[in-house]
């Protein structure tokens, strides 16, 4: 599995501490029983605001994009096809996977949506040793899904070096065993292969034209960074800087960890280059590069695989709040699809994948492991992003707050039917509606259904046709628990 953030934590504080100079001052598919409930087949079906992005959104997109990592520690996972419809309501067109799961890649088939799938670090020995091996993992996990599933990327392994250096020795062989199958199947012009690493294999980050690769590490870099260029590939890099922020001992202002607006007077200084810094994140990114230029290698593009901030921590992580959050994500969003770039590539955005889609709460560790998630597990979000201007990503998680309600005057016997769907085939915990609970009262069909019907909806992550129910639901802006059934339509 994939490293969780706490070991991230520890790598770094084992990693020795790096002076910072800073400046002083549509209609559902009908099935039988009950028409217009939403199928898989429905939920598959493209949005149409797909079709109606602005073009600079989608010239956005062509240059660098936002995705999303997503985890499975949790212990109520949503069915892939749940998971599907979150991504589509949300516009969310890029994810990667930590594996390579059939029953998603295929809930993922015909969606449009690209995928980063990854050879699990503890697969990457086997393949590492056996080009037989590989080949036989690509096929199984790429081939036999490609092209309905539009898997673009193979991440072979998560930050190798840092959680299993043991494995070092093989990772490149890794690579181009991977990348050798893809050739084979013809699919190397398709799909591109690289491997996540730990920013904090960077050393002397600060300033950023000062930065350098761990030599231990050199005799993997080198010829890794020879694939990368050779192949068209990316360096792809974990990037924290909630883990900078907590571990500089005051050093880094809050306001530079989250994109906030810095006076110029306030913003870190490269004293070598003179370029400023108004974030971590350029910085951190830019590190990578000068990193890379040290080792003789200046056309290698940085996407960055990992990067957010947790919601919630315990009582040593102050900082890790829904607030901070808020900022640091929606400003990243904002920074990525504004193609806004960094100091030293100005107007090249870096592609970035969010961590992550839902929160963990099987992760180990401190409070905040299991609160890095945009959403919760029923696909309610944790907070609301503030994106304005921002093309259409995530652009379904607005102020104004929508639900799902009953039609007052809707056939009793057919809000039933759709009530009984919703319990479940649509895996609704109705649980809170059995007598003596706190959804009980009223004991009636249309509150009941009403209940059940607006989970569903947030389940589905607010998408418009999952509020159909063959008419008897319908889409509100007022608190179910605080309205009577909406009114049938005449």
């Amino acid at each position: 599995m994939y490293p969780t953030k706490l070991s991230k934590s520890l790598q770094r504080l084992s990693t020795p501490a790096r002076p910072i100079p800073w400046a002083l001052d549509s209609t559902l598919h009908s099935s039988s029983g009950i028409p217009n409930l939403p199928t898989e087949e429905s939920m598959a079906v493209p949005i149409l605001l797909l079709l109606l992005l602005a073009a600079s959104a989608v010239a956005a997109d062509e240059d660098a994009f936002i995705g999303v990592n997503i985890g499975t520690d949790l212990s109520d996972m949503p069915h892939p096809t749940q998971v599907v419809a979150l991504l589509k309501a949300q516009q969310i067109r890029h994810v990667r996977l930590y594996n390579a799961d059939r029953a998603m890649l295929l809930a993922l088939a015909n969606s449009g949506i690209q995928v980063m799938v990854s050879v699990p670090n503890e697969q990457l020995l086997g393949i590492g040793q056996s080009n037989s091996t590989a080949a036989n993992w690509v096929s199984h996990n790429v081939v036999a899904h490609y092209p309905a599933t539009n898997i673009t990327t193979i991440s072979v392994g998560s930050e190798v070096l840092t959680a299993i250096p043991n494995a070092a020795t093989v990772l490149v062989n890794a690579l181009k065993f991977i990348h050798s199958a893809l050739v084979a199947s013809n699919l190397d012009r398709q799909i591109k292969v690289s491997t996540p690493l730990s920013s904090s294999i960077i050393l002397d980050s600060f300033p950023p034209s000062q930065a350098f690769f761990n030599r231990t590490w050199n005799p993997v870099l080198v010829p890794m960074f020879n694939f990368l260029q050779s192949t068209g590939s990316f360096f792809m890099l974990n990037i924290y800087p909630y883990y900078e922020y907590m571990q500089s001992n005051g050093v880094i202002p809050l306001d530079y960890a989250l994109f906030k607006p810095l006076p110029s007077n306030k913003e870190a200084v490269d004293a070598n280059t003179l370029l400023h810094y108004s974030n971590v994140f350029d910085a951190m990114v830019d590190a990578a590069y000068f990193a890379m230029a040290f080792l003789n290698f200046t056309n290698i593009p940085v996407m960055v695989t990992e990067s957010g901030w947790p919601s919630k921590g315990d009582s040593n992580e102050p900082d890790a709040t829904v607030e901070n959050a808020n900022a640091y994500n929606s400003n990243l969003i904002r920074h990525v699809l504004n193609k806004t770039g960094t100091p030293k590539h100005p107007g090249m955005a870096v592609s970035t994948y969010i961590y992550e889609l839902y929160n963990e709460d099987m992760k180990l560790g401190p409070v905040s492991e299991k609160n890095w998630g945009l959403f919760d597990a029923n696909g309610s979000p944790i907070y609301i992003l503030h994106l304005t201007g921002s093309g259409m990503v995530l652009a379904n998680d607005t102020s104004n707050q929508t639900y799902c309600a009953a039609r007052e005057g809707a056939d009793s016997k057919m809000l039933q039917a759709a009530l009984d769907w919703a319990c479940g085939p649509g895996k609704v915990d109705c649980s809170p509606l059995l007598q003596g609970k706190p959804c009980y009262e009223p004991d009636n069909v249309l509150a009941h259904a009403t209940y059940a019907f607006d989970t569903y909806y947030h389940q589905m992550g607010k998408d418009s046709r999952s509020c159909d129910f063959n008419g008897v639901a319908a889409i509100t802006t007022t608190d179910p628990s605080k309205i009577t059934p909406v009114k049938k339509a005449t």
